[in-house]
């Protein structure tokens, strides 16, 4: 990169680096340490949210499947918008964890079941965790090895070091300098920080994509230019589409509401002031990520243009080879088969595929094919063969993305979208460290204990802690290898909590007949089927597919799994493949979530004695230690429309203009009219492909653009406003030792003495 790109790179990251520092000043006790003192307002809360979830591993998996399957499904997208903001306006389970005043979610584990599994549920939540976000050092340290072209090894002392593992260790480093100082404190802030300066990034990036490649004459082209049923622009014509189709949608929807409070409890969900201002930090979230979302959707669709128009043939011919020999050198460590591979590469010609006159592209036949069956015949068909060509798949796929926008960008450009994926990669990894130690000491550690820590050593544990879960990020990005796509790795490895997690909160906020052995059931069943389906699928084609084709299942197996899937074709389709196994891990997902919410019901049900103190749990009536009960309900028009969408008395004229705003837009806009009235539309007159390039491009480009500007002022403003007011409360807050997460009898240490003091005075009463 140019000097220009370096300044623009490092003058931001050293004051995040400096903030976390400084706001090491502000941690007086645990709570600060753990919720930020739960003195967080909205915007800082929502701004922190959107780049601590929005790392490289993000965008690297969300160009890996828009390159398959285009931008006909975001259209069936638009189902999810109801749902998600629903539980938004209403805070569907957020509030009700808030309301709870669990430091973390195994806090809530103990109140609600009991202790074991408190620490067995803690234990299995956090390695599902850390095994899976300890890909994201790996894929940002692969990401910045392909984007700047350094050297798969460097020598250092004499000694060649794989550059991947000084890049991962330096990664985890930059997290520690954030973690160590504040926790929870200084990874708001410069959470808040980073997301309050990616906005213009933004603007900038999604302006310049547009403008070099332009709707019209390039993306739309492409888009349309693909075989019946495999459609990238019409989503009435997508139903050949594998893995990323509507049924993988359907289970996402499904595991956002059955999960939506699984992974809370050690990320800012106990940061807020209140439970109301938690909630609005997620209503804001709806305006929040329109422009990120924008930005992310045009780098898919660039890639997908880029590497397919015939106006970018020779450029991408370049790319492709430049992928293709950087991949050889890590997948493959025979340098003999390297070279030959690297050699019958290169001799594959240019592809210059001409829209209109070549036959539509296809997922079986398109212009990366000839790379991947000359890749499959010059690695062979042998057990090791195959596991050479699926690590080679993956790392193709994958780093598409910053070869090509090494060869893309200019300077200037360069050094802006490099600062964008740093502070995405810190912000990213550094908050997921630090919720996998803060439950590993809350929920793991302490409940073992007979002595409380004191607060020195409870700060000390937790930030050791971090340190231990950085050398366990380390040693797994070294040594795990990831064969599939990101999205798929992902979901299946987080199954394997998801997978009986839903019921375990859901039921354990909302309902009271739950008990601990229907939690037992839900984890064993749900979630030991999602452990049982990776272990497959890691294994499939280096040992259990072979065995299978020695012992002569290979073919009766294959066929007992396509007369099952057969009545779900084309959605869900069952295939014998050598190389990777046939149930997907969406598919698995699905049947350990109905599996874990059906084994929590039979559990529950058959061992239910006595009703849950719900009260209690929600600090609600006598147990309102805050003095903020809410007024009873009265049953009129007016009231039962506004609860619907979750206003309450805490509303402010402000709070009500956000929330009836996130209805016009989301409800009445973008699913009323986008969705249903376009859907009734095409089911009584479809639509030609053109006009479903006019209604991409206004509804996605024209208009999301236009808001997206106006909220990156208006989160500009806000973000500075409550970060003054943090930094205002921290300095003002008062800390409670009690309040630590320790429990005793279902009750939180901090709020026995109240409780007490208040059942008595009702006693006297």
């Amino acid at each position: 990169m140019h000097w220009l790109d370096w300044t623009i790179v490092l003058l931001p990251v050293v004051f995040i680096l400096w903030l976390a520092v400084y706001s090491k000043k502000y941690v007086r006790g645990v709570v600060d340490f753990l919720a930020a003192g739960r003195v967080a307002g909205r915007y800082v809360l929502s701004a922190g949210d959107m780049t601590s979830g929005m790392g490289i591993i993000m965008l690297v998996a969300l160009v890996e499947s828009k390159y398959q399957v285009g931008y006909a499904l975001t259209f069936w997208e638009y189902l999810t918008i109801p749902v998600g903001i629903l539980m938004g306006l209403t805070g569907f389970c957020v509030y009700r964890f808030r309301e709870t005043r669990s430091l973390s979610i195994g806090q809530f584990l103990e109140m609600r079941y009991n202790r074991p599994f408190r620490i067995v549920a803690a234990t299995l939540r956090t390695l599902s965790e850390m095994v899976t976000n300890a890909i994201g050092p790996a894929i940002a340290a692969n990401f910045f090895i392909y984007f700047l072209g350094l050297p798969h090894k460097l020598t250092v002392f004499g000694i060649a070091v794989p550059t991947f593992a000084l890049l991962v260790g330096f990664v985890l480093c930059m997290c520690m300098v954030v973690i160590w100082p504040g926790g929870r404190i200084s990874l708001l802030i410069t959470d808040s920080f980073q997301g309050l300066m990616s906005y213009p990034i933004f603007v900038i990036i999604a302006g310049y994509i547009y403008l070099h490649f332009g709707w019209g004459d390039v993306i739309a082209p492409v888009m349309m230019d693909r075989a019946p049923g495999e459609n990238f622009i019409n989503p009435f014509d997508i139903e050949k589409l594998r893995d990323f189709n509507l049924f993988a949608l359907f289970v996402s929807i499904m595991g956002g509401i059955l999960n939506r409070a699984s992974w809370i409890g050690n990320d800012t969900s106990n940061c807020g002031r209140t439970p109301h201002e938690q909630k609005m930090a997620g209503i804001l979230g709806t305006w929040r990520s329109l422009y990120s979302n924008l930005m992310l959707l045009l780098v898919a669709v660039m890639i997908i243009a880029l590497m397919t128009h015939q106006k970018f043939a020779d450029k991408a011919h370049d790319i492709r080879h430049q992928i293709s020999r950087k991949v050889a050198e890590e997948s493959v460590a025979d340098p003999a088969l390297r070279a030959r591979l690297d050699a019958n590469i290169a001799a594959i010609p240019v592809q210059r595929h001409q829209i209109g006159v070549d036959a539509p592209l296809s997922r079986e036949s398109n212009i990366d094919t000839p790379y991947m069956e000359t890749a499959r015949q010059t690695l062979g068909t042998t057990p090791e063969g195959n596991l050479q060509f699926q690590k080679y798949r993956t790392l193709y796929q994958q780093m598409m993305l910053p070869i090509a926008l090494k060869n893309l960008l200019p300077v200037g450009m360069m050094g802006l979208f490099c600062l964008l994926m740093v502070m995405l990669m810190l912000s990213t990894d550094d908050s997921r460290v630090f919720n996998a130690s803060s439950t590993i000491v809350q929920d793991i550690i302490m409940p073992f204990r007979k002595t409380p820590f004191t607060p020195k050593q409870h700060l000390f544990y937790l930030r050791a802690t971090s340190l231990s879960v950085c050398i366990f990020f380390l040693v797994v990005s070294l040594f795990f290898v990831q064969l599939d796509y990101i999205n798929m790795f992902t979901t299946i490895m987080t199954a394997t909590w998801l997978g009986g997690a839903g019921p375990i909160m859901i039921f354990g906020l909302y309902s009271r007949f739950g008990t601990t052995t229907g939690a037992f059931c839900s984890l064993l069943f749900g979630s030991g089927l999602s452990i049982a389906g990776l272990f497959v699928q890691r294994n499939w084609a280096e040992s259990i597919h072979p065995w299978l084709h020695g012992h002569g299942w290979a073919e009766p197996f294959g066929r007992f799994l396509e007369t099952v899937s057969g009545p779900f074709h084309p959605y869900v389709v069952w295939t014998m493949d050598p190389v990777k196994f046939p149930i997907n891990s969406y598919e698995l997902y699905f049947i350990s979530m109905i599996t874990g919410i059906v084994a929590y019901i039979v559990g529950s049900l058959l061992t239910l004695k006595t009703p849950y103190n719900m009260d209690r749990l929600l600090h609600r009536g006598v147990y309102d230690v805050e003095g903020k009960t809410k007024e009873p309900f009265r049953w009129t028009p007016g009231n039962v429309a506004r609860s619907i969408i979750g206003i309450t008395s805490e509303y402010t004229l402000g709070d009500k203009i956000i929330a009836w705003s996130v209805v016009g837009y989301a409800i009445v806009y973008k699913f009323g009219l986008c969705f249903v009235g376009v859907l009734i539309w095409n089911l009584i007159s479809p639509w030609p492909a053109e006009w479903w390039n006019h209604y991409f491009f206004i509804t996605s480009m024209v208009v999301t653009g236009i808001i997206g500007i106006v909220s990156t002022f208006w989160f500009l403003i806000g973000g500075v406003i409550d970060m003054r007011r943090l930094f205002r409360d921290l300095a003002l807050r008062v800390d409670n030792p009690l309040d630590n997460g320790i429990v005793v009898g279902h009750v939180s240490l901090a709020d026995k003495a109240v409780f007490e003091a208040k059942t008595h005075e009702k006693q006297d009463d």
